[in-house]
């Protein structure tokens, strides 16, 4: 098992991450086989199974089961990346160690990436998805969405969408280095760009790629902007070294405003996405269980 520190492990990160110069497809083939990497030592263990389910046509989810977990309930998954990088197969360590701390099953959401379907089609997606688990017997109050960092942006955006067509909504949501305001003027953007192994030009391109022109303060693409009142519990880890940090503070003031229930955890010295490499630090396991904690919490277990 790699174990590196944290500071080692950013180099690392940072050494793969995307070139802008290759092809889309040979960038999302690298990310795949980067994280994969990272996760393998994990996977090759066994004692989880992944079957593939069809939410529609053109939409796939894997169901990811573990011995411990239960099946009357749920972990919804968005998969992070950027919006136009990403899979189950690259997250696949994550949602094992979700399952397991949370004792329970994960449906991961191969929701639809940018430029070739942009905003706002991973949140038609996972709407898509909710309904689909519900057709299968799971009362929303059994369903809890998880998202890290675009993916943690899909689930606010989602909950957004849900109240305000009148859904009833999951009882809680967690939320890893989620990306809540896609302006990203926040000053932690700059301050902690020698920090962080996300950069400024990284997240202009992923504004760029993933509206399309569409504008930033739209609700469904900057959870910040919208009508938070009647959101349920929501559960954030956010990382002192994060690009993101500051964006994720202004959200979490302006939801606890309006009224919702907000836990956020700042974990110190930690970098956008530490729960990914939770193979190689022990801070992504620790915040990995918290998270499965305060999901048995909400289940009643």
């Amino acid at each position: 098992m790699i174990r590196e520190s944290p500071d080692e492990l950013l180099s690392i990160i940072r050494s793969h991450a995307p070139d802008q110069k290759k092809p889309l497809a040979a960038i999302r083939e690298d990310f795949t086989a980067f994280y994969a990497e990272m996760q393998e030592e994990l996977i090759n263990e066994g004692g989880f199974v992944v079957e593939k389910a069809a939410i529609r046509d053109d939409l796939s989810g894997y169901w990811i089961s573990v011995r411990e977990s239960a099946m009357d309930s749920v972990i919804l998954f968005l998969h992070g990346g950027g919006f136009s990088l990403g899979s189950t197969e690259d997250h696949l360590g994550l949602c094992i160690r979700l399952a397991r701390a949370a004792k329970t099953r994960v449906f991961s959401v191969d929701y639809r990436l940018s430029p070739e379907h942009i905003f706002p089609a991973p949140v038609e997606d996972t709407i898509d998805a909710y309904h689909y688990l519900q057709a299968r017997g799971f009362m929303p109050h059994r369903i809890l969405p998880v998202g890290i960092s675009t993916g943690g942006n899909i689930v606010l955006s989602t909950l957004l969408s849900l109240c305000g067509k009148g859904y009833t909504l999951p009882p809680a949501a967690v939320c890893m280095s989620p990306a809540t305001d896609l302006r990203f003027t926040g000053e932690s953007v700059e301050k902690n760009s020698a920090r962080d192994w996300m950069t400024p030009d990284r997240l202009h391109a992923i504004r760029t790629t993933y509206l399309g022109g569409h504008d930033p303060e739209n609700p469904l693409a900057s959870p910040v902007f919208g009508t938070l009142r009647g959101l349920p519990r929501l559960y954030i880890q956010v990382g002192t070294h994060e690009l993101l940090l500051s964006d994720v503070g202004t959200f979490v003031e302006k939801a606890r405003w309006a009224g919702v229930p907000v836990h956020v955890e700042i974990w110190e010295d930690m970098f956008h996405c530490w729960q990914m490499f939770a193979g190689q630090i022990p801070e992504g396991q620790e915040a990995i269980d918290h998270a499965g904690q305060v999901i048995r919490n909400v289940q009643g277990r």
